[in-house]
């Protein structure tokens, strides 16, 4: 039997790290999420049917088949969600993409990794946990470390962007959207070389 491209079942699950509702929209926490509505922009989907605790469209991107998430069982929790895509379409850890923020990185900053520890991020920790290891790629979007040392690290990554801030992360999330293409049609090291 013959299946269109439009049937077939995606080959990639992307995953935007970010926690849902209004309150964290434009947060540091959630550059992963505004990739995400930045490719769905671009490209004319709306990510918005509701799947393995997500928001989720299937679209084709970089000349393949994927699934768009944006987990909504906040950020902790976030490996629910990559672990029942992955087992309904049965797609392998090393075709699981996540997109997220990093404080070790300044700001506007990307680092597209083959593979990795969690790095202190929960997120990204428990997708280490629940989906069977560290071995899938990443794009990390710099976000700057607190102002001070005092300043709790929770309070800052659930902070707004502003000042200079607000004007490098748009670019910086165009850029992480472009990364993600490049990743699914030519490869994580063409795109470290390109990102990096």
């Amino acid at each position: 039997m013959f299946f269109s491209r439009r049937q077939q079942p995606p080959s990639w699950i992307i995953v935007f790290l970010g926690n849902p509702g209004s309150r964290f929209e434009n947060t540091r926490h959630n550059v992963g999420f505004m990739t995400a509505d930045s490719i769905a922009k671009k490209i004319g989907v709306k990510i918005n049917r509701i799947k393995y605790n997500s928001l989720t469209a299937v679209t084709v991107l970089g000349g393949e088949r994927v699934l768009l998430m944006k987990p909504q069982t906040y950020m902790n929790l976030s490996g629910n969600s990559a672990r029942q895509a992955m087992k309904f379409y049965s797609i392998p850890l090393s075709n699981v993409l996540v997109v997220t923020d990093d404080v070790a990185l300044p700001v506007g900053k990307l680092r597209v990794r083959r593979r990795g520890s969690a790095g202190g991020h929960n997120g990204l920790k428990d997708i280490i946990a629940k989906c069977g290891g560290e071995d899938f790629p990443r794009i990390k979007i710099g976000i700057g470390q607190p102002p001070h040392e005092d300043y709790e690290m929770a309070d800052w990554v659930l902070s707004k962007f502003s000042g200079e801030d607000a004007k490098i992360i748009p670019i910086a999330v165009q850029e992480a959207a472009q990364a993600v293409e490049t990743i699914i049609s030519q490869g994580v090291e063409h795109a470290m070389g390109e990102y990096n």
